[in-house]
């Protein structure tokens, strides 16, 4: 058996093994975003993750403005999420809820809300609709009273999701989305206490973690993170100064993991010369480290062996192969996913990927 087969204590529960299934947006929820019984077979389909993280899920209507994305502010969503918990810990697998705000990088015609963001700023690409991609709107900076308010929904869709069966949640702090937002200078042009300096920066990182800990307990609360390289019109000129001290906070925190997506220079799906982060992190961060993005099954057992990381987690490559832990651990051929079903609907790209005969 290799490393990667080997029990991880993450927080409140063991992880089976150290292959991790990342966040996938896959957009097979309804357009009133309650999630569907073919999600619970696509989950359990790959409950041999040593944890799976789900798609991204969004903690209210103002900041979920992905089509056919999930959501965690309702009882009906909250209902249909524990037909999938409940299937994914049928088959022995645990499962995080990975919660929310897209900020700046929604539509109008989604969510029924201008955008928000820490400042008054316009994302750079176009934005995801139910008629097609549409040019981004100006977003709105955030008051302080709008953030105590979206604190609330924090903690709201934490609840839920324990309430609705999830092992735990992961804040999605990463890829250019809201706390994003507010975490880089490119983006937080704000002179109150939450712009300026890294520690005001920070701080809406902080409060949120914070909430989500005291609602539903450090040791069922993870954070994502995206510490180096442009996301989204994201990026910060002196990243080390943000991401190192935030991860030393995470950790007095107490959380159960930190997960960092770090691309390189030769990325598939984002690409840069900012140098990763995650040794620097190590040294601050003490808990279980899981990293992301481009990972082989070499590199992947060369990260775990020299102590980079304590988990792996893969994205791309579970949508294709949902035996993947196996496949990894037994060095089986991998197959190939189809783009053009990322997003559609249906079983056809989603369910339809055979696992290998035992």
């Amino acid at each position: 058996m290799s490393i990667l087969s080997d029990p991880l204590r993450i927080g409140a529960f063991e992880a089976s093994n150290r292959v991790f299934m990342a966040p996938l947006t896959r957009a097979r929820a309804t357009r009133e975003h309650v999630p569907t019984p073919l999600m619970a077979e696509y989950y359990a389909q790959r409950a041999g993750a040593g944890l799976i993280i789900s798609e991204a899920t969004g903690i209210s209507r103002e900041g979920l403005g992905w089509p056919c994305a999930p959501g965690l502010w309702s009882d009906a969503q909250v209902e249909a999420w524990r037909l999938i918990t409940g299937t994914v810990h049928g088959k022995g697998g645990r499962i995080f809820a990975q919660i929310w705000h897209m900020g700046r990088m929604v539509h109008s015609s989604v969510t029924g809300h201008q955008p928000v963001s820490s400042s008054a700023t316009t994302a750079p690409d176009e934005i995801h609709t139910l008629t097609g991609k549409q040019p981004p709107e100006r977003a709105r900076e955030l008051s302080t009273e709008d953030i105590r308010r979206i604190l609330g929904d924090y903690e709201k869709a934490a609840r839920n999701a324990l309430a609705a069966g999830f092992d735990g949640v992961q804040i999605h702090a990463a890829n250019g989305y809201l706390i994003d937002q507010f975490l880089r200078d490119s983006t937080n042009y704000r002179t109150d206490s939450y712009g300026g300096s890294p520690e005001n920066r920070i701080r809406l990182l902080r409060e949120v973690t914070e909430r989500v800990c005291s609602a539903i307990g450090a040791d069922r609360t993870a954070v994502r993170l995206s510490p180096n390289g442009a996301t989204q019109g994201c990026i910060d000129t002196h990243p080390e100064t943000i991401f190192v001290p935030a991860a030393k906070i995470l950790n007095d925190l107490g959380i159960a993991f930190l997960e960092l997506r770090e691309p390189g220079p030769q990325g598939t799906f984002g690409r840069t010369s900012q140098p990763k982060l995650h040794g620097q992190i190590r040294e601050v961060f003490t808990r279980p480290l899981v990293l992301n993005q481009e990972f082989t099954r070499e590199s992947a057992i060369a990260a775990l062996r020299d102590g980079s990381a304590d988990a792996i987690s893969f994205g791309r490559p579970f949508i294709s192969n949902p035996d993947l832990p196996r496949r990894l651990e037994e060095d089986l051929p991998l197959a190939k996913d189809n783009i053009s079903t990322w997003y559609s609907a249906g079983r056809e790209g989603y369910t339809d990927y055979p696992s290998l005969p035992a």
